[in-house]
């Protein structure tokens, strides 16, 4: 089935995890493990490359520029000037554009763009078509606003086909704050969401803390999504949504995406100790937090998938039943399994996030 994932970290992994995402998965860990790279905690892990997309219909990808600018006083790892940050969000989009050269992936920014795109991908896959030549459109996002150095930059960005931010990541961020961090939407925030406002983008409200959270929402009057998150109620972190925040996403039309990060799924995670089986971390536990957003809405018309896999992680923090991003192809099974009809199941995989573009940019 022609499957959108509403978030993936392609560029970060081409760039600083040095991976020819052209390859598939096994020789990208091959590669990895002969080396004995141990830099990254997901070394020969890797569940993500252009072709698991093709095999499992994946056709469509939000796909992110991400660079965090870190103060002195920041222990996180980022960059140390909101400067360094630009170029290193300009150098992931330059290999975005060198994969359009090459004919592996190709730009959506627009409604013709989108619906031509599907309808190629959708042909391909209901007529069990060769898709493995197939380019992968992606649409950009930026996961977390720090590299934007003045507004300017982002009507810069918009120019070159940024159509999506979002304006906080981990900690303190300069336009907001996000995971395990919190204070209000400052001054800068507000500026930003205006100005995105002014140019139809979308606001990624993944990633923000709960104070900024309900200031976006006042301020920004434009389209809102959550590319990649969960419930609060059944993992309880300040990274998910409570309930009453998945309200108010629904009441703005919103499309939540499902996050296959293990410890977003299940609680009790460890990082570096606790493994998928160790908590039956599987891919029906998205079902899970699929099921309390549809109680939530009423409906299934505000999910969608998001998978955020292989963002700094791999195998060992993923569903202990999925090797490769090619395992979602299984999902529509048991969403149907679960009791999801099949015109919930289409949108779920597709649907909801293609409505949801078509609203936003119609």
């Amino acid at each position: 089935m022609f499957t959108i994932d509403a978030h993936l970290d392609l560029a970060m992994n081409a760039m600083e995890w040095n991976r020819d995402l052209r390859l598939p998965v096994a020789e990208i860990n091959a590669r990895e493990k002969a080396s004995g790279l141990k830099d990254k905690p997901d070394r020969g892990s890797a569940t993500v490359s252009l072709p698991e997309l093709r095999t499992s219909g994946i056709g469509l990808v939000v796909a992110t520029q991400i660079a965090r600018y870190v103060a002195s006083d920041n222990p996180l790892p980022g960059w140390h000037s909101p400067e360094q940050a630009w170029a290193q969000t300009q150098a992931q989009f330059q290999w975005y554009a060198a994969m359009e050269e090459a004919g592996e992936m190709v730009q959506i920014t627009n409604l013709p763009s989108l619906e031509s795109h599907s309808a190629l991908w959708t042909q391909a896959t209901e007529q069990h078509t060769d898709t493995s030549r197939l380019p992968v459109g992606f649409i950009l996002s930026l996961e977390g606003g720090d590299s934007l150095v003045t507004l300017h930059h982002l009507e810069r960005a918009y120019g070159y086909g940024l159509r999506a931010v979002g304006p906080a990541h981990y900690g303190p961020g300069r336009y907001a704050y996000g995971t395990d961090a919190t204070a209000p939407l400052g001054q800068a925030g507000r500026e930003l969401l205006v100005e995105m406002d002014r140019l139809g983008m979308i606001l990624d409200a993944t990633h923000l803390c709960d104070e900024c959270f309900w200031s976006a929402l006042d301020i920004f009057q434009g389209p809102v999504w959550a590319s990649h998150n969960n419930c609060r109620a059944l993992v309880n972190h300040n990274r998910q949504f409570s309930d009453a925040m998945i309200k108010a996403l629904v009441d703005r039309g919103a499309v939540i995406g499902g996050a296959l990060d293990a410890w977003m799924m299940v609680p009790g995670w460890v990082r570096g100790k606790t493994l998928p089986a160790d908590t039956n971390c599987t891919l029906e536990v998205m079902i899970d937090h699929f099921d309390h957003i549809c109680q939530i809405a009423g409906n299934a018309n505000h999910i969608g998938i998001g998978t955020d896999l292989d963002g700094g992680f791999g195998t060992e923090q993923s569903p202990a039943d999925l090797h490769t991003i090619a395992d979602i192809s299984r999902l529509p099974q048991m969403l149907a399994v679960r009791g999801y009809a099949s015109a919930d199941i289409q949108n779920v995989m597709r649907g909801n996030w293609l409505a949801f573009l078509r609203r936003a940019w119609g």
